[in-house]
């Protein structure tokens, strides 16, 4: 992403002897696997207990310049930018502030886009994103990390917030406002039509989120054009530029529970600025594409949020946008439109918006929950990493699908997006923070492991910032709002999404705890992992049971990876006078 610099430094000694190879690598500081992927990015090296290199990726390599734009504009343009305007103007309390805060969040994707680079540089032949960074800043306890975010990826895969605003401007599209169970049932078939077009093809779906990625943008650009001719006094709009001639009136009142949602409703609405790194060993030379072409992504959504922000400013009054809740763009069409049949056509554009929006995040978070079963932290490791038979993710195609279901038919129409949007706050945040600090951790290790230099090399005071930021959103969201307990964005008590957040995590912690040390003491087994390989060209760990008087044999026949030794050499590399 921007603010960053390029490593262009010799690779370091061990380079020397083993660059472009692959095998395992002994330090004091840990063991090393060195392993090439089919996407023409250099050897990874990484710790030992991580998932393989898969050498050809089952899902392919369809992820091109085109593809990588799009996947991340497509999941950053959807229920966002149509949907929260209105709380964050409530929660800033000025026009101006509400600016402020899209640039605010602009710079704060870049930071964080930048520390996922660096990773990415690390491992660039690994899917998974965050799944495959903690596993490698974090390798010990073993598979805490892994285990950990593999369980609240799993508990948090769904997509409910977007079907419910997709099957809200459909409702609205017919003129009524829809009961509570209407809506329900329109999110649930909108979800499951989005999850049916992926389960069949890889690249064909990949076309297809594509096509409705470039129709958002053109949907955007109307936005956009009619907000321009609106402020040319062209329309029936009454004083246009109302909004604008007092921007910072209102600042006085934001409350710090306030300017902490309209973050949050920020966050939410660049969420996707990440997303083509979930599909990372799907791409060709991933480290220069993903450089070069997410931030080409963001900063041209940042650009549009901008302008459709001054559009609705525009045509709709401050107060009637601050109570709009999740329909300002149905709002502003009738504003300039009125209730035309033109209306409901624009309002299908953003419910098919919505619809893009969870194409994306299915592909990305099917990714990442792969990468998790890849780790071998999952039961039923074949069920989460095989690609058949369409050579898709289909486990966690259905893992995901399920979980919506749930979360819609069992949250309020009217909390769900609201409270849906909030959930992932504290476990995202912490686990964000642990990826900051933990650049830090792999910085000092492949140091002390003389291991070559990264493509790419975050600057520190972009990482720093990144740090402060998760710190405000871990403590922020126990703030109360000014009008007490209960007068939060939500009917209920204001913090539940944070203590169930927090929860998630603690349950994350139980079930690694149960699992790989109390469970395996009663039982009288350790947990070692061993190397599946799968006739789908599929590559991955998967944990056995070895009873306690095997393991010195387990040992001694397998590798730190969980590789059979079948014929044992030994090779002495001297580096920093360590033998490795």
């Amino acid at each position: 992403m921007a603010w960053r610099r390029s490593s262009n430094k010799t690779p370091a000694a061990l380079s020397t002897a083993v660059e472009g190879q692959t095998g395992e690598v002994t330090t004091v500081g840990g063991k090393y696997i060195g392993e090439t992927g089919g996407n023409n990015a250099t050897t990874t090296y990484q710790d030992a207990s991580g998932a393989p290199v898969e050498h050809h990726s089952p899902l392919g390599y369809s992820v091109g310049p085109v593809t990588i734009t799009l996947l991340n504009i497509t999941m950053m343009i959807g229920a966002g930018i149509y949907s929260t305007p209105s709380s964050i103007l409530s929660g800033t309390g000025s026009v101006g502030v509400t600016l402020v805060y899209w640039t605010l969040g602009y710079l704060i994707c870049l930071t964080s886009g930048a520390v996922y680079l660096e990773f990415t540089a690390y491992f660039p032949s690994r899917s998974g994103s965050e799944v495959v960074f903690l596993e490698q800043a974090y390798p010990n306890p073993k598979w805490l990390f892994p285990t950990t975010f593999a369980f609240q990826s799993v508990i948090l895969s769904f997509g409910a917030a977007n079907a419910t605003v997709m099957a809200n401007y459909l409702i609205a599209i017919s003129g009524h406002s829809g009961t509570d169970w209407q809506i329900k049932g329109t999110a649930v078939a909108c979800y499951t039509m989005a999850t049916l077009v992926l389960v069949f093809n890889t690249k064909y779906a990949y076309w297809f989120s594509n096509a409705v990625g470039i129709v958002k943008i053109c949907t955007l650009l109307f936005v956009i054009v009619t907000g321009f001719v609106v402020l040319g006094g062209n329309t029936k709009v009454e004083n246009p530029k109302a909004n604008f001639q007092d921007a910072w009136s209102g600042s006085s009142t934001a409350s710090a529970y306030g300017l902490t949602t309209a973050l949050y409703r920020i966050t939410f609405s660049y969420g996707g600025y990440n997303n083509a790194f979930n599909v990372a060993n799907e791409v060709k030379n991933p480290v220069r594409s993903l450089k070069i072409y997410a931030t080409t992504a963001l900063t041209v959504v940042y650009v549009l949020y901008m302008f459709a922000n001054v559009a609705f400013f525009a045509a709709v009054p401050k107060d009637e946008i601050a109570s709009s809740k999740l329909t300002i763009a149905s709002l502003f069409f009738r504003k300039v439109f009125g209730d035309s049949g033109a209306v409901r056509g624009l309002n299908f554009l953003i419910a098919l918006a919505s619809f893009g929006n969870m194409i994306a995040v299915i592909i990305g978070i099917s990714r990442r929950i792969r990468e998790c079963g890849r780790q071998g932290v999952l039961p039923w490791t074949t069920f989460w990493v095989s690609t058949k038979p369409f050579g898709t993710p289909l486990g966690p195609y259905l893992v995901i699908w399920g979980l919506t279901m749930l979360m819609i038919l069992a949250i309020p129409a009217g909390d769900a997006f609201t409270f849906i949007n909030d959930l992932s706050t504290i476990p995202s945040a912490a686990f964000n923070l642990a990826m900051g600090v933990g650049i830090y951790v792999v910085r000092w290790r492949r140091k002390n492991a003389n291991l070559p230099e990264p493509e790419f090399k975050a600057w520190h005071f972009v990482i720093i910032f990144n740090i402060l930021i998760q710190l405000y959103l871990l403590v922020m969201p126990w703030y109360p709002p000014s009008g007490g307990q209960y007068a939060g964005d939500v009917s209920f008590w204001y913090a539940t999404y944070a203590v169930t957040g927090v929860a998630i995590l603690l349950a994350c912690g139980i079930y690694y705890y149960f699992w790989a040390f109390l469970i395996p003491k009663w039982k009288g087994y350790k947990l070692r992992q061993e190397l599946l390989s799968l006739d789908d060209g599929v590559q991955s760990n998967r944990l056995k049971k070895v009873p306690v008087a095997e393991i010195q044999e387990w040992d001694a026949t397998h590798d730190a990876a969980g590789r059979l030794i079948e014929s044992p050499v030994e090779i002495q590399v001297q580096v920093k006078g360590i033998d490795v």
